[in-house]
């Protein structure tokens, strides 16, 4: 068996990383494409490969010549590479397919040892190998039946996307034999090319061979190896978190995208903290009907956000500022200040990073265990001087809630001190009990010193649209931060979210009892695992404290690595020299997989 290697082309999706070099030569962890192929395919012992170069062609092979690749490696020049498609470069080497068995590969892909193993260990001939569509996918894919027969070579401009469940992505690599590119390849390649030219695809070929009646190529479908075709600068960057040199390395990159993990479709986020239940399909579904006008149309204003989202939280419009999520407002709102701001730590960061280090007062509650009231919080600051106080309630990432009347005590205490008091209670729709929010008129005119900030992007599971408010009946602190944020701060999607929420009222309170229902069976689950400490919670995750020598890291790394579970390793964040971990809630289901898995490495 030989292999052909497709290595022509220019790449200019990649723009200055193939300025002066062919796609293939770019580096992943320092490695070069090529190199990392061609060293796999050493491996297999193959008769010779054959390389179609042709841009910044002879800087390849005096690349490849320098790798000590044992294989004899044939070069085919393919001099209008410019103007020509991979139809013609596969072309010039068709004297080749004809002679013996082959693996066709195009040199963009990067994919681990097991990929080849799959298809040459496959008895089947003549193999097109094939993965399960991701949204990351990009290019021809095929619709399959039972038995692995290909019924359709779909481009990529072609894709229904409303068929995308039904579909399979080509991976680029080929297994043909020898009576397969005689007698049918190269024969329909040759008269596809004399009546449409160049300028095609080589799966445009294999597509009219499958609507013969014995076409003789089967699918290979893929079950999880990784693999990964890199067109451009986002392609490589993700490649280079999944094909790390050491899972502590892996763990990281994925750790510093801070989102975007569709991108890696088989991971399941229990890191970020989102309503599981929320929103509900019907909601979705009326948002995708009017996807073309959301698209094409500028949203409204702020004068019109804020008169919508005075509509759901049922405040006054004066009231209330929409935010591109909670964090556009927390940064207006603390640019604002100059004085001195009580922090309780440990805490969301966003607040406390987005002010000088110097004018912060550090309430600090790990020597409390992590569990603090309004007593202990006017009793810290009694003798303290602050001119603001920030509390995150449900706290992340302790859990740690205070109820509604012992707020009340604290937006009193903090009034009679002059004390500006803001509450982010992003999380405390989730807590048990009802009405515990406090964004209500009478509360917010009681209270003139209380600043309520609420991310929509949690409670309501749609962290996509970027929403969230900040409500106080300040209506001169409300007019300043509407100036401090941009006029269409919000799209249209977002707009249009909030002009239909309403008529969810009910689903969304149905879906918190469900969440609290399955929330108090995870942490049950939890507490029954020894050598884990679980803090009580009334937010939509769980602090844990890791109790039996293990690191937290290692059952980041290992859970991320062996079960493509991604958590919150908190040690670092909390740095008291103990081990902890965060857990989002999920579905009851995806709740199982996390325990077993914990239970699987606490028992390795």
């Amino acid at each position: 068996m030989q292999a052909v290697i497709l290595a022509a082309g220019m790449g200019k999706r990649l723009k200055d990383l193939t300025a002066d070099n062919t796609k293939c030569m770019v580096k992943v962890n320092g490695v070069t494409l090529i190199e990392r192929m061609l060293k796999q395919l050493n491996a297999l012992k193959l008769s010779k490969i054959v390389i179609v170069i042709g841009y910044e062609g002879k800087k390849l092979t005096d690349y490849i010549e320098s790798l000590n690749i044992e294989t004899p490696i044939l070069y085919i020049d393919n001099p209008v590479y410019y103007k020509t498609n991979n139809i013609y470069s596969l072309a010039l080497a068709k004297e080749h397919l004809k002679r013996e068995d082959t693996l066709l590969l195009e040199s963009d892909l990067i994919f681990e040892d097991s990929v080849l193993e799959t298809l040459l260990n496959d008895q089947r001939e003549t193999l097109a190998l094939v993965d399960k569509y991701e949204s990351w996918m990009d290019g021809t894919v095929v619709k399959l039946d039972e038995e692995d027969n290909i019924h359709a070579f779909i481009g990529g401009k072609k894709i229904v996307f409303d068929d995308i469940p039904a579909y399979y992505k080509t991976v680029n690599i080929y297994k043909f034999s020898k009576h397969f590119s005689e007698q049918y390849y190269v024969p329909f390649l040759e008269a596809y090319s004399s009546a449409l030219g160049n300028n095609e695809y080589y799966e445009q070929v294999l597509k009219v061979i499958t609507m013969l009646d014995d076409p003789e190529i089967k699918a290979k479908r893929l079950e999880g190896q990784r693999w990964y075709e890199i067109d451009d600068v986002q392609d490589l960057d993700i490649a280079e978190s999944i094909f790390s040199e050491s899972e502590e390395e892996k763990l990281s990159k994925i750790q510093k995208r801070y989102g975007g993990y569709w991108r890696y479709p088989k991971i399941l986020d229990f890191c970020y903290l989102v309503n599981p239940y929320f929103p509900p399909q019907r909601l979705l579904d009326e948002i995708k009907s009017n996807f073309d006008t959301l698209v094409t149309q500028y949203p409204s204003g702020m004068y019109v956000n804020a008169l919508l989202a005075a509509k759901n939280f049922g405040v006054k419009q004066d009231y209330i500022v929409v935010g591109n999520g909670a964090a556009e407002l927390i940064k207006a709102l603390l640019e604002r200040y100059d004085g001195k701001i009580g922090f309780i730590r440990p805490t969301f960061e966003e607040y406390p990073n987005r002010y000088d280090a110097d004018k912060s007062v550090i309430f600090d509650v790990k020597q409390m265990d992590f569990q603090y009231h309004a007593d202990d919080i006017m009793k810290y600051y009694e003798d303290r001087k602050i001119d603001m106080l920030i509390l995150i309630n449900p706290d992340n990432p302790s859990g740690n809630y205070i109820e509604k009347e012992d707020l009340h005590r604290l937006c009193q205490w903090c009034d009679d001190r002059e004390i500006d008091f803001v509450v982010d209670e992003s999380f405390v729709d989730f807590a048990e009990g009802e009405d515990n929010t406090l964004i209500c008129n009478e509360i917010l005119e009681k209270y003139k010193k209380l600043i309520v900030v609420k991310s929509i992007s949690k409670s309501y599971g749609v962290p996509g649209l970027r929403l969230g408010v900040l409500v106080s009946s300040r209506e001169t602190l409300i007019k300043e931060l509407r100036k401090e944020v941009a006029i269409w701060n919000i799209n249209s999607f977002a707009e249009f979210y909030m002009q239909i929420a309403e008529k969810y009222t009910g689903d969304y309170k149905k879906a918190l009892e469900q969440f609290q229902a399955v929330r108090s069976s995870f942490v049950d689950a939890l507490k029954k695992i020894d050598g884990l400490k679980v803090y009580p919670t009334q937010a939509n995750f769980v602090m844990c404290e890791v109790c039996n020598g293990i690191s937290a890291a290692k059952i980041a790394r290992d859970l991320l690595i062996k079960h493509n579970l991604f958590i919150k390793d908190l040690t670092e964040k909390i740095g008291n020299g103990k081990q902890y971990i965060r857990l989002a809630v999920r579905k009851q289901e995806e709740n199982e997989m996390l325990i077993e898995a914990l239970k699987e490495i606490w028992t390795v």
